[in-house]
């Protein structure tokens, strides 16, 4: 299959998590964005990933992009989710129309099938999405058709088999899901690979929880490398595999795009002796039993008492690491509280979230425990 990113470097800035700014940090912080935009684009990187769903970063990617770039020095990739407020067809494809007004633009360069897996694939059928999705790119209003996967690699089959207009794969791959029972990176890797299928890699670094990772984790890595950041390790991980034609990262401040930078812009693969060390990471990290939450938020998308998941769990997991049950409760008070959202005691079992957690996580019953760990 021909390179459908033109030799593009391999880094591409995840607009999912950019800079807050505000009293409770609500509004995407525009000027921030732009600075990183520009440090990101002076260094030769022109892959740019944002989604219908996230909330506000279509708009963001306008004025800090957009608006002040030709329109042929970057590419932009967007996503399209029938299964969020599911309703019917019309509202479904409407997705793309608004993704264009936000974005600003009068096409996009790869157009993604939103989160496949579960019972979120069979949606894409029912509404006719890939049909439509054709039809884009036979106007020429998107250049490139994939799609995002989260769910097992026998399930990742069935849609490669019927869908061989899909010109790339975006999956979760990270070293510490690279053997997961349940989000399988690597047996979906090779999923991909077994149809050619050039792979974008999203959560390298597993949602920030590879940048600070637990000490045990750290010591293996700097004991290696002391200069090395930890989220290097990561990231350098997943575009090291054969086929990974661009590795997304969510950086949500200049440190991290200047780390990113520094590593990716002139891009070695591991070693074999780095090769073995991140297994020796993995092997660390998995002695710790931490909640696998992403932050993708997909679940709060479909709370309906707008509980602050993603937050409580971070909190919890803070606590896991460190043990210091009163930083813990700072930041749940913090990222779930002080955000307005509803806490762990106000669940109210209805399992919508765990239905659509790429994750598989138990959220009922990691709600119930966190509720009683914070005393809520």
């Amino acid at each position: 299959m021909s390179d459908i990113f033109n030799g593009a470097k391999k880094l591409g800035f995840g607009l999912m998590r950019l800079p807050r700014c505000g009293d409770n940090k609500e509004t995407i912080d525009i000027e921030e964005t732009k600075k990183m935009v520009d440090l990101f684009m002076e260094n030769g990187f022109t892959y740019f990933d944002t989604a219908w769903a996230y909330e506000g970063s279509e708009e963001a990617a306008r004025k800090a992009l957009v608006e002040r770039y030709p329109r042929d020095s970057f590419t932009i990739a967007s996503k399209l989710a029938p299964w969020i407020n599911k309703k019917d067809r019309e509202t479904a494809i409407k997705q793309f129309e608004t993704s264009c007004e936000r974005l600003g633009v009068d096409y996009i360069d790869y157009y993604l099938m939103h989160n496949l897996g579960e019972a979120r694939t069979g949606v894409f059928d029912e509404f006719g999405i890939w049909e439509f999705a054709k039809e884009l790119k036979e106007q020429g209003k998107i250049k490139h058709l994939g799609f995002s996967f989260h769910d097992k690699a026998e399930a990742l089959e069935p849609v490669l088999q019927a869908h061989p207009e899909a010109e790339f794969v975006q999956l979760q791959i990270n070293y510490a899901d690279w053997d997961d029972a349940f989000i399988q990176s690597k047996l979906c890797y090779e999923m991909a690979r077994k149809y050619n299928k050039p792979v974008i890699v999203m959560e390298p670094v597993k949602g920030g929880m590879l940048a600070e990772p637990p000490e045990v984790v750290t010591d293996v890595l700097k004991a290696v490398n002391p200069d090395a950041s930890n989220a290097s390790w990561a990231i350098r991980f997943a575009a090291s595999l054969d086929g990974v034609s661009m590795v997304l990262s969510g950086m949500s401040n200049m440190a991290q795009i200047e780390d990113n930078i520094s590593f990716m812009k002139d891009f070695v693969p591991l070693s074999e002796e780095e090769k073995v060390v991140m297994k020796d990471a993995a092997d660390a990290l998995h002695s710790i039993p931490l909640i696998p939450c992403t932050k993708c938020n997909y679940c709060a998308e479909v709370c309906p008492m707008n509980i602050g998941i993603s937050g409580t769990f971070f909190a919890v997991n803070h606590h896991r690491v460190y043990q210091n049950l009163d930083a813990a409760k700072g930041r749940e008070s913090w990222n779930v509280k002080s955000q307005g959202k509803a806490r762990a005691n106000e669940c109210v079992k209805c399992g919508s979230c765990e239905g659509v957690c790429p994750q598989h996580i138990e959220i009922i019953n990691e709600l119930e425990k966190a509720a009683e760990l914070f005393e809520l």
